[in-house]
């Protein structure tokens, strides 16, 4: 038995749902059909023909974006202000659980990050602190310094954190300094991006880059109006943690993007492990990929991407709706040569990065369409605001379980 007709038989008990799959397949028929249509192309189309047309078209949203945000120059401040702006008034301009910038201070005076210090001249943190924003140094961290003094001796130094050293206070978005660009190249490829975040400080950062390529704004617009949601999910799950014994322990376990790497229990539990983080990055066949799972990830995105279509109807020029509700959906292409076929995915943040990062077929970027997939099936089960509550009240258990259809 295949692991999805045993999903599916489980999932039919459990919810007294039936013909679930049949819909989601009928959908993503539907939808691929109607956007091939508006592309000029059918399901008969070689796979090389709708993938360049998707990255066609992912373009030419890009130029529109590019021209609505009045040709954004994102290696400075000033360049990055129309997008963050427009991402934080569409995102609701949220408020969150984080870090004290006293506390955070702290911390750096109690481990000082000698990289820094020495790259930048100064000779204590608070001769840095005087010329360098925090939040800045906090961001900096992540890239200019040894990865084992991070997650050894100034992480643990979390352990000894309290609620009261936390504060509501809104998301902030970062611009950094030219002098990170250098210095940040590695971790930026690693990411895939130029922009990320810090979870319990708050901060979405960008480390700027001067060099323009196709894609950039939208690649930009999308993550900032993603991390948004992502950093509001995880401030959720703080505030909830601080009232519970073990506080820091379970922030620290969320901060590492802890997935539960030993087998789900069995003997008529239906087990969903939670999946927190690309595990495809550092190995696209981590085996935890192909069974049953669920991704907050995932719905971080498809807030975004809902942000990012209505901001689209905006503008005469754009036709960001082509690729509303279009997570979840892909099919198999026959390659032109006739030798086999090639999976396509008609998710929006897939093709901004095949679009950005100049992939061809046989390297385009498809790991987003897979999880928002699997988060559909489980949306269409239990509802998309149910799904989402039970991935934060089990977050440190690494899955969900179900026992009977009235107790999960």
């Amino acid at each position: 038995m295949t692991v999805l007709k045993s999903l599916e038989q489980k999932l039919n008990i459990l919810t007294g749902k039936e013909g679930i799959f049949d819909k989601i397949i009928e959908e993503n028929r539907n939808k691929i059909q109607s956007r091939l249509s508006a592309l000029g192309y059918s399901v008969s189309s070689a796979a090389e023909d709708v993938f360049g047309a998707l990255i066609d078209k992912t373009k030419k949203e890009d130029d529109a974006l590019y021209t609505m945000f009045k040709k954004p120059n994102f290696s400075t401040t000033e360049g990055c202000t129309n997008v963050i702006h427009t991402a934080r008034d569409l995102s609701g301009n949220i408020r969150g659980f984080f870090l004290k910038k006293d506390k955070a201070r702290e911390l750096l005076e109690k481990n000082p990050p000698r990289n820094i210090l020495k790259m930048l001249g100064y000779e204590s943190i608070d001769a840095l602190l005087l010329e360098v924003d925090l939040l800045e140094v906090f961001a900096a961290l992540r890239f200019a310094e040894d990865p084992q003094w991070l997650n050894g001796t100034f992480f643990s130094e979390y352990h000894g954190l309290a609620e009261s050293d936390f504060e509501e206070r809104n998301i902030e978005v970062l611009v950094l300094g030219k002098e990170w660009i250098e210095r940040a190249k590695k971790y930026a490829r690693h990411k895939l991006h130029h922009i990320s975040h810090l979870k319990e400080l708050g901060l979405i950062f960008i480390i700027p880059f001067e060099k323009e390529y196709a894609g950039a704004t939208l690649e930009v617009f999308t993550l900032v109006l993603h991390y948004f949601h992502e950093v509001d999910f995880y401030s959720r799950l703080f505030k909830a943690y601080a009232r519970e014994p073990n506080f820091t322990e379970r922030m620290i376990s969320a901060l590492r993007g802890d997935v539960l790497d030993t087998p789900l229990p069995d003997s008529g539990i239906l087990g969903i492990r939670i999946i927190q983080r690309y595990l495809a990055k550092d190995d696209p066949n981590d085996p935890r990929l192909f069974e049953p799972h669920a991704n907050p990830e995932a719905i971080h995105w498809a807030k975004g991407e809902a942000d990012i279509v209505r901001e689209g109807m905006k503008s005469p020029r754009s036709d960001l709706e082509f690729f509303r509700d279009l997570d979840f959906a892909g099919d198999f292409f026959t390659l032109r040569s006739g030798a086999g076929e090639t999976f396509v995915s008609f998710d929006l943040i897939d093709n901004v990065v095949s679009l950005s990062k100049q992939s061809g077929i046989e390297s385009k970027y498809i790991y987003h369409q897979h999880e928002a997939l699997w988060n559909k099936i489980f949306n269409e089960y239990f509802g998309g605001a149910t799904i989402e509550g039970l991935i934060l009240d089990n977050l440190e258990k690494g899955y969900i379980s179900f026992h009977t259809a009235k107790n999960p």
